[in-house]
């Protein structure tokens, strides 16, 4: 997974977090979780701010 994989990564987080409300983490917290999802391979750097809003916003709707 690349960090461009929204939807795939929410799909996962839904999984792997199912107690965390998507709604109330902070994009550091975040950033973190996705670094450390299994089979996620892309540079760290690479997640900005829209990144972040993108992946919380289908989490948020994965979880829904």
């Amino acid at each position: 997974m690349k960090w461009t994989d929204v939807q795939e990564i929410a799909i996962e987080l839904v999984e792997c977090y199912p107690e965390i409300d998507p709604r109330v983490i902070r994009f550091t917290d975040l950033r973190q979780k996705v670094l450390g999802l299994p089979g996620f391979d892309d540079a760290p750097e690479r997640s900005g701010e829209r990144v972040l809003e993108a992946i919380q916003q289908a989490w948020i709707d994965e979880a829904d």
